[in-house]
């Protein structure tokens, strides 16, 4: 797996390198599968600029902060592509992307297009809780600090009680992960399910570019 450091990718995201036809403009969570594919199917024509991750919570912020990377760099590249499915923007970032003319991920959230966006759709689980392998890594940056479980851990039945399980959506095979999983499902006193999902609809998505 690329050695990146998650902390960065997190509160700064990653700069392109300035090469490549196709410019992918994504979320800083993404960068390490992103990469990996590259690297493993030589999609040297891509050149990936990710935003930091953060905004994942912050979901109202993701559609000005996509346009200011388009508008900044497109002139650079042949196409631009967007690594963002809707993400909790209620459809505003579909309609900057169409604003603009560049396409993105189908799909409401990463969570939809590891599993597959039509095999996600088709379980309907209104009471899961889902990680992915960087959300795994940055949990606490992302849930326990943010929602201040550890100061007040007694909020957790507040945010978590109507939830039953945490659902480890595993791009990759990684035992260590999978026991962060765990404990992160018992930090929340859900039960824990593991999805070896790969890299789903990312992966189709960029086959096509």
């Amino acid at each position: 797996m690329t050695g990146i450091d998650d902390q960065i990718l997190t509160d700064t995201g990653l700069p392109p390198e300035g090469r490549g036809r196709i410019l992918l403009i994504g979320c800083g969570a993404l960068a390490r599968e992103v990469l990996d594919l590259k690297s493993a199917n030589s999609w040297d024509h891509l050149d990936l600029h990710c935003l930091p991750a953060i905004l994942h919570n912050h979901p109202q912020k993701i559609p000005q902060a996509v346009e200011d990377a388009v508008t900044a760099r497109r002139a650079d590249y042949a196409e631009v592509f967007v690594l963002y499915a809707d993400c909790g923007t209620g459809g505003l970032l579909q309609a900057t992307c169409e604003r603009l003319g560049v396409s993105m991920l189908q799909g409401p959230h990463c969570y939809s297009f590891f599993e597959g966006n039509t095999a996600f759709a088709a379980r309907d689980e209104i009471t899961a809780f889902y990680l992915t392998d960087f959300l795994v890594r940055q949990f606490d940056a992302f849930v326990t600090r943010p929602l201040g479980l550890d100061r007040h851990p007694q909020l957790r039945d507040m945010y978590f009680g109507n939830y039953t399980k945490l659902v480890y959506q595993a791009q990759t095979d990684d035992p260590e992960l999978t026991e962060k999983a765990k404990a992160c499902a018992a930090f929340l006193k859900l039960d824990f399910e593991r999805r070896f999902t790969g890299y789903g609809d990312l992966e189709t998505a960029l086959r096509s570019l």
